[in-house]
């Protein structure tokens, strides 16, 4: 499945043996591919700058573990993007298709690097806000790190489709034990820890985003092939900008407002333990 190239760029044929050079040829000469990248490293850079503005005066140091969680969702998503662009963490793979036969697609292996470091900081700053203990939150930051692990695998298995699919629904049954601590287990403990409502509303933008990605891989060029390699990469960086972004910026925005509770939050939480260890 190659990729288009600008007139101005010669075309270099998809093949697994490209030079990393290569790889940014094709990358810098699709525009919209390109775009979908350094969209994500402008949104960052200004959440960081924004981030550690909101933080300024952050005093209570469960607010301030909050942010510091909150704060490597753009930093690792900074990193990971840059990677990307420069031809530094993508391939090019032999994908197996249904019924029959194999492309070479450009696989942006470098987002599962971002998803396995970034989503548990996420999970970290929710559990922390919902007031959970360190048995759930171990246990969803491990079924995260789980999901996106096997999700890369999916992706990398090119010895056969069966093996593929199977990588995949496996990263999906990991999502299914996430999903239940984010919409069963701490949803009880926000309750009680009287973060219910901020909890409620980055739960839902969580969980409806969240839902997205195994969607479109299965859509996308490393499933289904539906979605050429842009449309791929234009849906996963959207979601991007919902789930790590606009969660981060109204998370931290209640979290400056709200200190004092925030620091009446649950005695068996990582940040109670943290204090107690002091």
């Amino acid at each position: 499945m190659a990729i288009p190239t600008a007139a101005s760029t010669p075309a270099v044929a998809l093949t697994a043996d490209l030079t990393q050079a290569e790889l940014f040829t094709q990358i810098a000469g699709n525009a919209s591919l390109s775009a979908s990248f350094w969209i994500n490293i402008a949104l960052a850079g200004v959440a960081i700058l924004l981030f550690v503005y909101m933080g300024r005066n952050v005093a209570d140091s469960r607010a301030q573990l909050i942010f510091v969680a909150t704060m490597m969702v753009p930093l690792v998503s900074i990193s990971s993007y840059t990677g990307l662009v420069s031809g530094l963490t993508v391939s090019v793979i032999s994908v197996p298709y249904p019924g029959g036969g194999s492309e070479e697609v450009l696989i942006m292996w470098g987002r599962y690097l971002t998803w396995a470091l970034s989503t548990p900081m996420i999970l970290i700053a929710l559990g922390l806000l919902a007031g959970t203990n360190l048995t759930k939150l171990f246990t969803a930051v491990v079924m995260d790190i789980g999901m996106c692990i096997t999700g890369l695998a999916a992706a990398l298995t090119t010895s056969s489709l069966l093996l593929r699919w199977f990588w995949y629904l496996l990263s999906c049954a990991f999502f299914v034990a996430v999903l239940y601590v984010l919409l069963v287990e701490w949803p009880a403990d926000a309750r009680e820890a009287g973060t219910a409502e901020i909890f409620g509303t980055l739960k839902t933008l969580t969980v409806v985003l969240w839902l997205g990605y195994p969607i479109f891989w299965a859509l996308g060029s490393e499933g289904l092939a539906v979605l050429t390699t842009t449309q791929t990469s234009w849906a996963y960086s959207l979601l991007d900008v919902g789930a790590k972004y606009v969660f981060a910026f109204l998370l931290l925005r209640w979290v400056v407002a709200n200190q004092n509770v925030i620091s009446t939050v649950g005695s068996g939480s990582l940040g109670a333990a943290t204090a107690s260890a002091d």
